[in-house]
């Protein structure tokens, strides 16, 4: 009987330490190229209805005139993060690309989301980085001298951080 209560007194305290700590559960669902349609469509993140959409057209030419942008928007995803589909981009009507990241890293998009129409809610913002501040990134990144000595332009940057995404059916 002693050996019992002392068996019960040493696994008490593991069963309650798994209680202890944040009570957030976090997963991690990853997509393979192989899941059918139906894994891929679908709402990510918060909940984003089709009320107030935007076009990408209407989106770029607010973040031109203001700076930012915060709606929803309508588009097709260019490319996902083949790692774990931590962001995506959309194509902008000047011919660019926008990053796509999402707020807090809550949640993710599958791997194989490429090419399926997307509404996402969200800002926008629009930013200018300097010759200098790229030439510090391209530093950062390993180029060599003439690679940064090539850098003679600031860069205009287009970024959303959405909330929430619809993927919807790749038709």
């Amino acid at each position: 009987m002693k050996k019992l209560s002392v068996l019960i007194l040493a696994i008490l305290p593991l069963l309650f330490a798994c209680e202890k700590g944040s009570n957030e559960e976090v997963t991690e669902e990853v997509v393979t190229d192989t899941d059918t349609e139906s894994t891929v469509s679908g709402n990510y993140g918060e909940f984003v209805s089709d009320n107030g959409v935007v076009s990408m057209d209407q989106m770029y030419k607010e973040l031109l005139a203001d700076g930012a942008f915060e709606g929803k928007v309508v588009g097709q995803i260019k490319e996902v993060c083949t790692k774990k589909g931590c962001w995506m981009t959309l194509d902008l009507p000047n011919g660019e690309t926008m990053r796509v990241t999402f707020k807090d890293y809550g949640f993710f998009v599958p791997l194989n989301a490429h090419g399926y129409p997307v509404i996402i809610e969200g800002i926008a913002t629009r930013s200018v980085t300097d010759v200098a501040t790229l030439k510090h990134y391209a530093e950062d990144a390993g180029k060599t001298k003439e690679e940064i000595d090539e850098i003679t332009t600031p860069k205009e940057e287009y970024a959303f951080e959405a909330v929430g995404v619809v993927i919807k059916d790749n038709v």
